[in-house]
C-alpha cells in the first residue's frame, strides 16, 4: 500500500530517514521541494525542465544510472540549470527482495555515473539493514506527499488534488519523470506550480 501522505508514524519509525524539512527557529516554512524519480528521460525530463525554468523553480531528480548512461547530456542539463540529483540506483530494484550484496553493487554501480550523497530506494521500500548500510555514505530521503502520477488508475485531476491538498511548508513531493507517468505529470506539475508558486519558494535537496 502507497499512502499519498506519509503517516506520522511510519516518519517516527525511522527518524533516520529525511521524510519532509521541519521549521527552523519558529519562522514561518515557506519551502516545498519538488523531487523527480526514475529519469532521465528524453522528452519528459527536458520538458520538466522547460517547465521549472518558467517557474524559477528548483528540483531534485533521483536518477537512475542505466538512464544517466543512456543521457548524459540530460543529466548534465539538470545539473548546469541548478538542480540536484539523487541515486536511485542503476536498474530500478526492489532492495527488500534482493540479496544485501548485490544491491549495494547496483547501487555503487549508479554512482559511478551520478555525483551526489542523495539517494531515495525504488519503490520506497527496502531493508531495515540496507538502510543502516547505506545511512554511512547517503543522505535517504523519502517524502511526506506522493503525487502518484505514475499510475494509470489514477487522474490526472486526482493527482493534482493529491498534491495541492497535503502539501505544507517543507513538504517532499514526488514525481517521476518517466513515459508511464508523463499523461499525468504534463497536467498536473504546471498546475502545481502556478497554485503554490506565490505561496512557496521550490527549493533543491542539498
Amino acid at each position: 500500500m502507497f499512502f499519498v501522505k506519509t503517516p506520522i508514524l511510519l516518519m517516527k519509525l525511522f527518524p533516520e530517514l529525511i521524510w519532509r524539512f521541519k521549521e527552523q527557529e519558529k519562522e514561518e516554512y515557506n519551502h516545498v521541494y519538488l523531487t523527480f524519480d526514475d529519469g532521465p528521460t528524453p522528452g519528459v525530463t527536458t520538458w520538466v525542465l522547460d517547465t521549472l525554468r518558467d517557474y524559477e523553480a528548483k528540483g531534485t531528480f533521483f536518477c537512475l544510472g542505466k538512464n544517466v548512461e543512456k543521457h548524459p547530456d540530460i543529466y548534465k542539463r539538470i545539473l548546469d540549470e541548478g538542480h540536484s540529483v539523487g541515486n536511485h540506483t542503476y536498474s530500478h530494484l526492489k532492495g527488500w527482495q534482493m540479496d544485501n550484496t548485490e544491491y549495494f553493487n547496483d547501487i555503487a554501480l549508479a554512482g559511478s555515473f551520478i555525483s551526489s550523497n542523495l539517494f531515495r530506494p525504488p519503490y520506497g521500500r527496502f531493508k531495515a539493514s540496507q538502510i543502516k548500510y547505506l545511512s554511512d555514505n547517503y543522505q535517504i530521503v523519502m517524502w511526506d506527499v506522493l503525487s502518484q502520477d505514475y499510475s494509470i488508475t489514477v487522474s490526472p485531476e486526482k493527482v493534482l488534488t493529491n498534491v495541492l491538498e497535503n502539501v505544507r511548508g517543507g513538504s517532499i513531493v514526488v514525481f517521476h519523470d518517466s513515459v508511464k507517468a508523463e499523461p499525468n505529470l504534463s497536467y498536473v506539475l504546471p498546475r502545481v506550480l502556478e497554485s503554490l508558486n506565490e505561496q512557496y519558494e521550490f527549493r533543491k535537496i542539498g
